[in-house]
């Protein structure tokens, strides 16, 4: 199990980052959110978790410990892999997630890309005994932003996802007043607003 790794990045894109340890490139899978706090050239430091695969080992990295115990946690409901897990931590924070499971929110559950109704219901029914431990975990914190780049973190993060050119820019667009009344939102604010207008 590989639990975290540090070193530095020389890559970013959307929703994944590449971090070299000593020569050795590797390619993580992130939330838009940590990707966006990335810098190439800077160091970083990831939680991670190794899903393995049949054909493939795939490193997902998260900025808070938290994060990655929320992206296992929800992989143990039957029929969601890592792709969903990533999208419900991209949505919620692990505590969000927690409060929506606890209060059997399903309707707060469906904005998450790729989980509808059923799969809603069934996150509740399976995980709620087990969300107890996010409850509290806070935000994440410390992402450094780029001014003025905003809509392409969004947009990047928005297509890896799973969402089309066309409806992540229309999301930008709806959420850009926020934006314009303070240029400083982070990015991970806005990733969140433009989720909630696709979820409508």
């Amino acid at each position: 199990m590989i639990a975290q790794l540090s070193g530095r990045v020389v890559a970013v894109g959307g929703t994944w980052v590449v971090v070299e340890l000593s020569g050795l490139g590797l390619k993580v899978l992130c939330t838009p959110a940590t990707a966006a706090g990335a810098r190439p050239g800077e160091s970083i430091r990831l939680h991670t978790s190794l899903v393995v695969r049949e054909d493939s080992l795939t490193l997902y990295g998260f900025a808070e410990a938290e994060e990655r115990d929320c992206f296992e946690l929800v992989q143990t409901a039957s029929g969601i892999g890592p792709r969903i897990a990533l999208a419900v931590v991209s949505v919620f924070t692990p505590s969000d997630f927690a409060r929506a499971v606890n209060a059997g929110n399903t309707a707060a559950i469906t904005k998450v890309p790729g989980i509808g109704a059923k799969g809603a219901a069934k996150l509740v029914l399976e995980l709620k005994d087990k969300v107890t431990g996010l409850l509290g975990a806070g935000p994440t914190r410390g992402l450094s932003e780029l001014p003025g780049d905003w809509r392409d973190q969004v947009c990047g993060a928005l297509e890896g996802l799973g969402y089309s050119t066309r409806d992540a820019e229309a999301a930008c667009d709806q959420v850009s007043g926020l934006v314009e009344a303070d240029p400083d939102t982070p990015v991970s604010v806005l990733l969140r607003a433009a989720l909630r207008t696709l979820a409508k």
